[in-house]
């Protein structure tokens, strides 16, 4: 398959800016791949479709506020810096991205907060827009990481054309975050609420937790043809014990494995057994899914809508086949669906 295979058009107020009120009441649009049918649905509805015995399994991370807005030293230029990983805790050195990356060089310095308590230097280009900056900061690391804690906007992503508003940091987060380390959110996770997942218990629906830290390469757009020729950002990823021995349960019983969320399912197909089975994990994964593809663990999945030529929609159309994807997703936009991370939903069953 070609990228210019996953090109649709996609009209622009069909991107959702804002979430919906209550998050359990997004829209749900089910694909049943046997019999090729789709239905409309509330997320809250989602529990019709599982039974006791059955997984979902869920990514865990917890996105951190990644965006500060500094002024360069003398001229005073605005500066958004977007943290993309710690490289070095006592150095206090960041792997981040600049904008506009013309205006920042090697030696220059900038600062944050109205205190400006808080100083980097950069010390490295990586890329066009990527540096490394070493922050100087007067405290201990707990308080540095407070610090930047206070200063950091959510890293809302680049279609959110508005400020970042209160409701943003809890709600551009799963209520089940407790790892540290995403600069973007798991979005599929964002429609479950304390309810929801306590109905799914009291069906005796199983929880499984990995954690994979979402990086930004993840929404890079894809930009060869011949996507066998795509490289993926490496993410780190962390399967234990306890997520393999509920998976594998499942899989030996015959239960259904519903991968909440693409990084989810890369979670899993990234640490896959000689027979099938799921290992535990701990490394850096860079998996790339695109049709044809045989999966090896999940055999449903619940997603978000994505974007047109998207690494997110090559893994779907690989779950659900391509044909029934570009089918679901024209239903999509003429029965205006919320498209990408405060959009609406797809199960794939």
């Amino acid at each position: 398959m070609k990228l210019s295979n996953f090109n649709f058009e996609l009209p622009i107020d069909l991107l959702a800016e804002h979430p919906v009120e209550h998050r359990d009441e997004s829209r749900l649009m089910v694909l049943h791949r046997d019999t090729q049918r789709i239905e409309h649905k509330l997320f809250k509805e989602v529990t019709e479709f599982f039974n006791e015995g059955d997984v979902m399994v869920l990514n865990n991370t917890k996105v951190f506020p990644a965006r500060l807005i500094g002024n360069k030293e003398k001229t005073g230029a605005r500066i958004e810096v977007f943290l993309l990983r710690e490289l070095n805790k006592e150095q206090r050195l960041w792997d981040v991205l600049v904008d506009p990356a013309r205006k920042i060089r090697i030696g220059n310095k900038l600062y944050f907060g109205d205190d400006e308590t808080l100083v980097a230097e950069v010390i490295d280009n990586t890329t066009s827009r990527g540096r490394t900056l070493r922050f100087l900061f007067d405290g201990t690391y707990e308080q540095f990481r407070d610090k930047l804690k206070d200063l950091g906007q959510t890293p809302l992503p680049k279609y959110i054309k508005r400020e970042e508003e209160s409701f943003d940091r809890e709600r551009y987060q799963t209520i089940y975050a407790k790892h540290e380390g995403a600069v973007a959110a798991p979005t599929a996770g964002l429609h479950f609420s304390k309810h929801l997942l306590k109905r799914l218990e009291i069906k005796g629906v199983d929880l499984a937790e990995i954690t994979l830290h979402v990086g930004l390469g993840t929404f890079n757009p894809v930009e060869v043809e011949d996507l066998s020729k795509h490289k993926m950002d490496s993410e780190e990823l962390i399967i234990d014990d306890n997520a393999v021995s509920i998976v594998n349960k499942a899989k030996s019983n015959n239960n259904k494995i519903c991968a909440v969320g693409t990084t989810s399912m890369r979670g899993l197909e990234s640490s896959v057994s000689s027979n099938n089975s799921l290992n535990s994990f701990q490394g850096w994964t860079h998996k790339f899914i695109f049709p044809p593809y045989n999966f090896k663990i999940g055999d449903a999945m619940i997603t978000n809508f994505h974007l047109p030529k998207s690494t997110l929609l090559m893994m779907v159309s690989a779950f659900a086949g391509h044909d029934f994807i570009k089918e679901a997703y024209q239903e999509a936009i003429k029965e205006k669906y919320r498209f990408y991370s405060y959009g609406d939903a797809m199960l794939i069953l």
